[in-house]
């Protein structure tokens, strides 16, 4: 099984987890810029962020033979904060940056008017900067607020097939199905989506579009889940190849659209006992 995951925040896990991952067949993953758990209060502290994702976590990743790459934006819970406004404006330079893939997590968090703007506003730069756009639909009022999701999606001008609309669930996948964007789900052990039910809606709407994701955030969560999800597929009668389509084929077609995916074979996970000035993370020459 090979499994490209489309969405997980390497940022708050541990080395153990990349070892996991690349063990059950994980090759390539996309990081997006997300809330860290407790307000920034300031524009400096998100490029320092930005600069992780683009240079230091793409850098980890590749010790564990994963191809690392990221989308890059303000995410709805902080367009709330006046402070973070300015990020917009910096914004342009990281989505010029090799290895970011879309622009996101963006969207909605209360579907407030500071987020409408926002979200109109980075759509905006998604088609200036012809990338896609990975959509955050909100954990209240979902099948609400992903409908409005859709009509700011339309308003913009971004063609649907190069938009991600994610952490979806039974009662939203339909009105995302039926707009042309891309459908994202989020595999957690107790919340948004399981194993299961994702086989259900995989037999209801089929393999197209479908995105299948296992975010892996500070919370309780589990950065085998698209592997496990695609067991559970195995499990239900579907095909080694429509396993390989869902965690595979479709993230790939998906962030390809950017032009920007790196996927030739990385070394592997090979412990070293190598050490730079006495860390075991090595840095620079060959391990880049």
């Amino acid at each position: 099984m090979r499994i490209f995951d489309p969405h997980i925040h390497m940022t708050s896990r541990t080395t153990d987890d990349y070892e996991a991952m690349f063990s059950v067949g994980v090759r390539a993953l996309v990081e997006p810029a997300f809330w860290l758990g407790q307000p920034r209060t300031s524009v400096a502290s998100y490029t320092d962020y930005f600069d992780s994702l683009i240079g230091w976590e793409r850098f980890r990743a590749a010790q564990f033979g994963i191809r690392h790459h990221c989308t890059i934006g303000l995410n709805p819970k902080e367009a709330n904060d006046p402070r973070c406004r300015e990020v917009l404006d910096v914004l342009p330079r990281y989505l010029a940056k090799d290895g970011v893939v879309a622009v996101g997590e963006l969207g909605y968090d209360s579907m407030t008017p500071e987020e409408d703007e926002v979200f109109a506003a980075q759509l905006r730069m998604a088609v200036e900067h012809e990338l896609p756009a990975l959509v955050h639909t909100p954990h209240r009022d979902k099948l609400v607020g992903t409908r409005r999701t859709l009509d700011v999606v339309k308003e913009s001008g971004i063609e649907p097939g190069r938009v991600v609309v994610d952490h979806l669930n039974e009662p939203t996948v339909g009105v995302v199905a039926e707009s042309g964007c891309w459908m994202g789900f989020s595999i957690y052990p107790d919340t948004k989506m399981d194993e299961d039910r994702m086989v259900a809606i995989l037999r209801q709407y089929g393999t197209d579009r479908m995105i299948v994701n296992s975010a892996a955030d500070w919370g309780r969560s589990d950065p085998l889940k698209t592997y496990k999800t695609g067991l559970a597929m195995l499990e239900a009668g579907f095909t080694e190849s429509d396993v390989d389509k869902v965690l595979w084929q479709n993230p790939v077609e998906f962030y390809g659209q950017s032009d920007r995916l790196v996927l030739d074979e990385l070394p592997g996970f090979a412990p070293s006992a190598e050490t730079f000035a006495g860390n075991s993370v090595l840095r620079g020459g060959g391990n880049t």
